[in-house]
């Protein structure tokens, strides 16, 4: 790439395919791993999604943990971790061993959506404190409990009148990088407040991320971690030898998004030759269609413009692609070879991103 192009990275929901069992997604994510890893991509980031038919993405400490073994220079983390969902404490610990496992390769990135329906949420939350517990209100003191028990020092709490230290591991060294992740200006707002790096998920919402990304700027206040704001900019893409082909490959995540949005019945991730089976009425077709034109959908040269282009015009100088790309029903069901494809299109015949 251009010495002006951004630094990319890899967002991954393990998408679970029509074909698949948890366990060959899981497999296929591996290998999408060891392929970024391979190519020079900055970082691996996992989600957090629940009850899901076509998402495997439900518990990122233990994907990154798998992901981090098997790679050697990437940074694994969580994009994101839904914290209303989990006690502090226990986000805290998992990933300050995740950090002593892997010392400077392991990134937190933390979200306040509940990644899932009513009910899981109810049942998450039930073991984190209590249904009645309002974990949303709380979640601006849930951060800051985080990064401090992830400190050398930990954070003081007060217990029948006296304060004592609690630690998320005994002898820390090094620390996560804490990330907040956001699709309003609440995260935004917050990370500017404490002077975190922030996310906006343009890759989901696609609408206000100019908007989320100024207030961030603006309001940022320096802190001990970052002394300037530092965002990235997540994009879903397809990658093929041909703007034909890619279309075709964005296809089965396409119908996925428009039966999320339209509240219609969540199956496994479509095949391409399933995809291209199902017919639209005109008013779904224009919600695929709006879809379409805020994804990078193409050939390489193109999809690499449009990824420079997103990211100049968002002032960011990394962008995490989510490889959207699906299957043919005669491909291998342990592996993806369409978002492998479009990891390799996007740094293949040009320099490879910066690791920095």
């Amino acid at each position: 790439m251009s010495p002006s192009a951004p630094a990319l990275s890899v967002l991954d929901l393990v998408p679970v395919r029509s074909d698949q069992h948890t366990g060959q997604a899981l497999t296929a994510t591996i290998a999408l791993a060891r392929t970024a890893d391979e190519l020079g991509y900055r970082r691996y980031w996992l989600a957090e999604h629940h009850n899901m038919p076509a998402v495997a993405a439900t518990n990122p400490p233990v994907l990154i943990a798998m992901v981090a073994a098997a790679t050697q220079r990437i940074r694994v983390g969580s994009g994101g971790v839904m914290l209303p969902n989990h006690a502090p404490l226990v986000v805290a610990e998992q990933f300050a061993l995740l950090e002593a496992a892997h010392p400077g390769r392991i990134d937190l990135g933390i979200g306040r959506a509940p990644g899932t329906d009513p009910v899981t949420s109810m049942a998450l939350r039930h073991g984190a404190g209590g249904v009645d517990d309002d974990a949303v209100a709380h979640f601006p003191e849930y951060v800051d409990n985080v990064r401090a028990m992830l400190s050398p020092e930990g954070v003081g709490v007060r217990v029948s009148g006296r304060t004592q230290a609690l630690r998320a591991t005994p002898a820390a060294r090094t620390t996560p990088e804490l990330w907040l992740l956001g699709s309003s200006d609440y995260s935004a707002r917050l990370a500017a407040e404490r002077g975190l790096p922030y996310v906006f998920a343009h890759h989901f919402s696609g609408r206000g991320t100019a908007e989320a990304l100024e207030l961030y700027r603006s309001a940022f206040r320096p802190s001990e971690h970052l002394a300037e704001p530092r965002t990235l900019l997540t994009v879903n893409a397809a990658v093929a030898p041909t703007r034909a082909e890619a279309e075709r490959l964005a296809l089965p995540q396409l119908l996925a998004m428009l039966a999320l949005v339209t509240g219609a019945p969540l199956t496994a991730q479509r095949l391409v030759e399933e995809a291209e089976e199902v017919v639209l009425g005109d008013q779904h077709r224009q919600l695929v269609d709006g879809m379409r034109r805020r994804w990078v959908i193409g050939e390489p040269e193109g999809a690499r413009a449009r990824i420079a282009e997103l990211a100049a015009t968002y002032g960011v100088d990394e962008v995490m692609v989510h490889p959207v790309a699906g299957a043919y029903a005669a491909g291998p069901a342990d592996a993806s070879p369409g978002r492998e494809q479009t990891l390799r299109l996007l740094v293949e015949g040009a320099d490879a991103p910066t690791s920095d």
